[in-house]
Order: C-alpha cells, then sequence, then structure tokens
C-alpha cells in the first residue's frame, strides 16, 4: 500500500485503538510508520511473534470480514528500551490518539504514563513540525483535560505546534476471548498467539473537533470536523447510548442473550424507536435546531435513529446483554445514558415515558433487593444522584415508578 511518510503514534491497543485509530491510519495509505504504547506484556510480544501484524474482524450487516494490520511496532513503557523508543516516535509523529479506557489513566504508571511519554516525547519536536493528537477517552472534554495535563509538564512553546482534539466515537466494538465463541463466529484471534478476538462493525463515521492551524494535513483523512462537538456528543449520550442501554435493559428482564435477539421482540423495539424519535431526538433537534445542522432536523434524526438502531441489533456483532447492561448504577447516575436524557427531554417540555421503561429496567437490574415501593426506587436513585438531584428528581422518580413493569 502506498504511502506518504507520515508516523502514527497510539497509546493503548484496545479495540478503538486497534481497529479504528491505527487501522484507519493503515487504510489511508498516508502513514508507512506505526507505533503503539501498551501495557500489557503479553500482548506486546504477542504482536512482536506475529512480525508486526494483527488482525481484526468486521461485522457488516451480512457477514463478518477478517483484515490484517501490519507493519505495527507495539512498545512496552514499562521497558526502558521501549519507553525510549516510544519518546523517540513521539518526537517525529504527524498524528496521534489516546485510546484509553478512561481519562484517569492519563497519568497512570509514573513514568511509563501516556502525559510523561508525551511530555518527553513533545520536547523533542522540532519547533516547525505540526502535529494533531486524537484523545478518545468518551469524555465530552478529554481534549482538554489532556492539554491540561501536559501544560503542566511541558514549556508552552513546546506545545505549541500541537494540537489536541476531542473525538465522537459512535463505533461499536469489543474484544471477545471465549474460544468458542471465537470458533463459532469464525473470528480471527488478534494474533496466533493471543487467545481472543477484537470485533467491531463496519463503522468509520467519527467527528472531530475542527483542526485550526493552516499547517496541519490530515493523514487520516476519513474523520469529520465539527466546530462545535458538544451538540454531536448530546446526540452520541443521549441518542446511541441512551437507545443502546434502554433496549439492553428491556431484553434483560426478559432473559436475553445478545442484542441481536431483541430484534424478534417488536414491542422493544417500538418503545426505542419512540423514544429515540419523540423524546431524544425531538429534544434534541428542538435545542440545536438553529445550528442548522442536518443532524439536528426531523428528517436527519430520523434517518441517525434508523441507521442506529439497525446496527444495534446487527447479529454478527454477538453484542451480549450482560455487556451492555453492566454497571447498572453508573449508567443510572443523573447526567448519564438514561436520566440525563429524560432530563434532557423535560427541559424541552417532553414526558419521556419510554425513556423511563428503560430506566425502569435499569433500576431492577441494579437493585439487590428488588422494589416493592415507590420509595425503594427513591432510595437507591437518590443515593445514586447525590447533591447532582434538583428540581426535576421527583418527576424523574415518579416517570419511572410509573414505568416500572408489574409482575
Amino acid at each position: 500500500m502506498p504511502s506518504r511518510g507520515k508516523t502514527f503514534v497510539g497509546f493503548g491497543f484496545g479495540p478503538i485503538q486497534s481497529a479504528l485509530f491505527l487501522y484507519e491510519a493503515y487504510c489511508s495509505g498516508n502513514f508507512d510508520r506505526y507505533v503503539i504504547a501498551e501495557v500489557d506484556a503479553a500482548l506486546v510480544e504477542a504482536v512482536r511473534a506475529a512480525g508486526g501484524r494483527y488482525a481484526i474482524n468486521i461485522a457488516y450487516p451480512d457477514r463478518i470480514a477478517q483484515v490484517q494490520v501490519d507493519g505495527v511496532r507495539v512498545c512496552n513503557p514499562a521497558d526502558e528500551s521501549d519507553r525510549r523508543e516510544l519518546v523517540e516516535a513521539i518526537a517525529a509523529a504527524d498524528e496521534m490518539a489516546t485510546a484509553l479506557p478512561s481519562v484517569k489513566f492519563y497519568d497512570t504508571g509514573d513514568a511509563a504514563s501516556v502525559t510523561r511519554l508525551l511530555a518527553d516525547g513533545l520536547q523533542r519536536r522540532a519547533p516547525s513540525q505540526p502535529a494533531i493528537l486524537y484523545a478518545a477517552e468518551n469524555h465530552n472534554h478529554a481534549a482538554e483535560i489532556l492539554s491540561e495535563r501536559l501544560a503542566a509538564l511541558v514549556p508552552p512553546d513546546a506545545l505549541s505546534n500541537v494540537q489536541t482534539l476531542n473525538t465522537v466515537i459512535g463505533k461499536m466494538s469489543g474484544v471477545i476471548s471465549d474460544g468458542e465463541t471465537i470458533q463459532r463466529l469464525g473470528l480471527a484471534p488478534l494474533t496466533p498467539h493471543t487467545p481472543r478476538a477484537v470485533l467491531v462493525e463496519r463503522f468509520n463515521h467519527i467527528l472531530i473537533s475542527r483542526v485550526t492551524r493552516a499547517d496541519l494535513q490530515r493523514g487520516i483523512e476519513v474523520f469529520v470536523e465539527k466546530d462545535d462537538l458538544l451538540p454531536f456528543e448530546e446526540a452520541k449520550l443521549y441518542g446511541h447510548n441512551a437507545i443502546h442501554a434502554l433496549i439492553g435493559y428491556l431484553a434483560c428482564l426478559r432473559g436475553l442473550t445478545t442484542m441481536a435477539e431483541a430484534a424478534d421482540h417488536a414491542d422493544i423495539m417500538a418503545t426505542a424507536r419512540t423514544a429515540f424519535l419523540d423524546e431524544s431526538g425531538a429534544a434534541l433537534v428542538q435545542k440545536y435546531a438553529s445550528l442548522q445542522d442536518p443532524l439536528f432536523t426531523a428528517d436527519g434524526y430520523r434517518a441517525y435513529a434508523d441507521d442506529l438502531i439497525e446496527r444495534m441489533v446487527n447479529p454478527h456483532l454477538n453484542d451480549l446483554i450482560a455487556r451492555v447492561t453492566r454497571d447498572a448504577r453508573r449508567k443510572l447516575g443523573y447526567d448519564d445514558r438514561l436520566f440525563g436524557t429524560m432530563r434532557l427531554a423535560l427541559s424541552q417540555g417532553i414526558e419521556p415515558v419510554c425513556m423511563a421503561q428503560g430506566a425502569a429496567a435499569a433500576l431492577l437490574c441494579a437493585s439487590e433487593n428488588g422494589l416493592s415501593a415507590q420509595e425503594d426506587a427513591q432510595a437507591i436513585l437518590r443515593e445514586i444522584w447525590g447533591p447532582q438531584a434538583d428540581e426535576q428528581a421527583d418527576h424523574l422518580i415518579a416517570l419511572t415508578w410509573q414505568a416500572m413493569p408489574r409482575r
């Protein structure tokens, strides 16, 4: 594949890095060097043993395809020699991407941390050499947080040639480590010596902050720039994430195993579509109509919802209900996908009765001893929400209790 001599550096080697950023950099043909920082020593050695080659599995609507990426150098920042190699690569990088579990991991690992690695590498860069740094930690202000951490370690002149960008990643992905499932689906393992497989959907419409430097030319050309990402981050959280969770929790109450099985339950899918269009969508379209962006129109949001609902129940993704519904208490947070969407709807004069069904199902999953009265639901939710709860809280609790399935 032809290339134009650019260097890509990534931090973390999970599905978003391996099957999105690094994969899209590889497919672009604009890079000829790929260096990844990964703290899993066994994974580093496995990729090296495979000659810098790894495989991912891409779920299409009608099949699963296997693709390989090669020419990748994976380094363990805890190893001194590897750390020097990473610092040198950062000093030469054109584009970089952090894809960690959360922004909390920026400073994990002392000298091996992402911020320390970046700080050492950025200070060695030529002042005239610009770079892009994508922050992909599923946080609305990941780029600002990372920039602030770096500013505490790096002189301003060494940061002036780097633009850190936020991202909105609506790509569904996962790692499958169960050997029987890997065999049943015919998946390619990450490497011949790695007993797990990366399975992602075929989707790369990723939104990023606007590149404002005239001297920066993105090598990963497929991403879409937006002047203000916040509305699209809300569409991701209060649309994609919210409806995904709603389907998952309703399916959990039915004893279903995968999201694909929910497609056979017409009432679940009808509730999801109504919540998506008439509650999440109606609220977001109303809130952001002034942007005049195609997404925030009735037709645009309907197309967005229809596409996502179809993707959410793709049978080739093997998206497990157990994965979708884990950590229910976090997802019941006041600003999170369920109640955050309900609050948004209420703020726009919309009663979120369908979203309340998802919240009620999630509350049942989070309750260890069951719920026998509205007071039980109130106690759990008030505990989860803490001081965030405001004047909407009583209304939200009442809506959730009214939506509770009666046995």
